[in-house]
């Protein structure tokens, strides 16, 4: 059941936050740099894990930690977003929506292993990955729509107001 919603993803009560990136990712721009604000650990933990065994586009990769009320919190990053070049100077470069729907697919997959209760997305792909919304919303409806679980899309980023998720 996807519901499109507003506020601030980062009050989500979901049980995982979903998000687009690329391989090699800073965390320095967007929704990204917000999360590795709040959980730095994610990144350190992100940055040990591709070390071993770098990810490509269209993968996924799960972190769970520790949120400030002490609840654990999990945060799925989705490989959307390609690098513009190899080596320590590369750029993220703009998602696709090949990648979009491999990542996505890999979600509603993580959903089913995992027992995962609830997500919360931004408008997937849309801000740093250039991709239009119009483009990735009938990807998310495809692979996220017949999960069983609640789906909230925040459709509109309000900083400090908890949405009405309904959970």
């Amino acid at each position: 059941m996807i519901r499109e919603v507003e506020g601030d993803i980062l009050l989500s009560r979901a049980q995982v936050i979903a998000h687009g990136i690329a391989p090699h990712d800073h965390f320095d721009t967007g929704l990204a740099l917000a999360l590795r604000e709040r959980w730095p650990s994610m990144v350190r933990d992100y940055r040990h894990a591709i070390h071993g065994k770098p990810l490509d586009s269209g993968e996924i990769w799960m972190w769970r930690g520790v949120d400030a009320d002490g609840s654990t919190r999990g945060i799925v990053n989705l490989l959307t977003q390609g690098m513009l070049h190899d080596g320590p100077s590369a750029k993220p470069g703009k998602a696709s929506t090949e990648n979009v729907s491999r990542a996505l697919k890999a979600l509603a997959k993580l959903v089913a292993d995992e027992g995962l209760t609830s997500i919360a997305l931004p408008r997937l792909a849309t801000g740093v990955g250039g991709l239009e919304w119009s483009e990735v919303k009938p990807l998310v409806e495809r692979h996220l729509g017949e999960l069983k679980i609640p789906v909230l899309v925040y459709e509109t980023y309000r900083k400090d107001q908890q949405a009405d998720e309904g959970l």
